[in-house]
């Protein structure tokens, strides 16, 4: 079971705040024996894909305990990779896809259980793909904590240091991006140096594993600043510039198809995912823009173009009407509104992301 937990940053008193929004993956309450929902488990490298389970096991408690015969561990769930495929290169990871991260602060805790080969645990963050991310990662047999950039599926040289890693022990781990610094801490000290890479400014976070490495990872809370598509930023820039709209969202194919056009920017974030009207399928796949008046109002649904000059979108725009107001000047009074879209707009992809 996941629970989203969105906090306002003023609210807030950890440094992480700022972010804006918490993300909790809570596994205590997902079946035993089975893969948590809201991940999907892919492979890196070679070998068996990795089996991921939830599993029953002993964790520290998050309260102090209340008195000294107090147990110090709870029995519940927890995150396993129960696989023991000993394939050098690989590398299975459980990857969480219901959101994108681009900053953020994560905490976890892990526990290196067994492994012949190895014995590992790590995060891997800013993922686009098994071929490209940063993951940071712990050794029980090499006992070394490292970060490494995988790009094109080349893996970069290991920065970080040799320290111990107890076996059957819970470790905590925090990661921090920001920009294009990455930062990381194990049971609450700096272990590896800040880093400053730009290779990935955002992407997916997974759990990450080696070899035939069984490793456990408890409950993880990721503070992060929720990110929004270019669409969104071109219609919240656009109402802090044109005060006299009343109204303005953006439609397009989310889909690949241009029979399933939808609304994919709106000051009312409810909106978005919905179905767009007729009028804007007409625009993106024929010649025009529609326009009507109503109740003191002007209503115009145009074309917005990527910068090869193709129909990509379209715009709805409601603006206030005035006493001698005409469809041309409608238009002169919408057109600034989409050229200033239309210059920051390089491709669909882009404006979706």
């Amino acid at each position: 079971m996941l629970r989203h937990i969105i906090v306002l940053a003023a609210l807030v008193v950890t440094c992480s705040a700022i972010y804006g929004a918490e993300l909790t993956l809570d596994f205590r309450n997902d079946p035993v024996g089975q893969m948590p929902k809201g991940f999907v488990s892919t492979l890196a490298g070679s070998g068996s894909p990795g089996e991921w389970k939830i599993v029953e096991g002993d964790i520290p408690s998050l309260l102090a305990p209340l008195s000294p015969n107090a147990p110090r561990t709870t029995g519940r769930g927890v995150l396993a990779q129960l696989s023991q495929d000993a394939t050098d290169e690989r590398f299975p990871m459980l990857i969480y896809t219901d959101e994108t991260f681009g900053d953020f602060t994560l905490s976890t805790k892990f526990k290196l259980v067994s492994g012949k080969a190895e014995q590992m645990a790590g995060i891997a963050f800013r993922i686009q793909d098994e071929n490209n991310y940063y993951y940071i990662r712990a050794s029980g047999l090499g006992n070394t904590f490292y970060f490494f950039k995988i790009v094109n599926g080349v893996r970069s040289a290991p920065i970080g240091n040799k320290m111990e890693i107890a076996k059957g022990v819970w470790h905590d781990l925090t990661i921090e991006c920001r920009g294009t610094t990455i930062k990381a801490m194990l049971n609450g000290k700096p272990a590896i140096p800040a880093l400053d890479d730009k290779s990935f400014s955002s992407g997916k976070i997974g759990f990450w594993t080696k070899s035939d490495s069984v490793s456990h990872f408890g409950d993880t809370s990721i503070n992060y600043k929720p990110r929004e598509t270019l669409a969104q930023v071109l219609v919240a820039d656009a109402y802090k510039k044109y005060p006299r709209l009343e109204q303005l969202k953006i439609f397009a194919p989310t889909s690949g198809t241009t029979n399933d056009i939808r609304i994919v920017a709106s000051l009312d974030k409810q909106e978005v995912g919905l179905p767009a009207p007729l009028e804007a399928s007409e625009v993106i796949a024929k010649r025009g823009y529609y326009y009507a008046r109503n109740s003191g109002d002007v209503v115009l649904t145009l074309p917005l173009h990527d910068n090869n000059g193709e129909k990509i979108a379209a715009i709805r725009l409601v603006m206030k009407s005035f006493v001698g107001q005409t469809e041309n000047n409608a238009l002169a009074r919408a057109m600034p509104v989409v050229k200033s879209m239309e210059v920051r707009i390089q491709t669909l992809q882009d404006l979706l992301q």
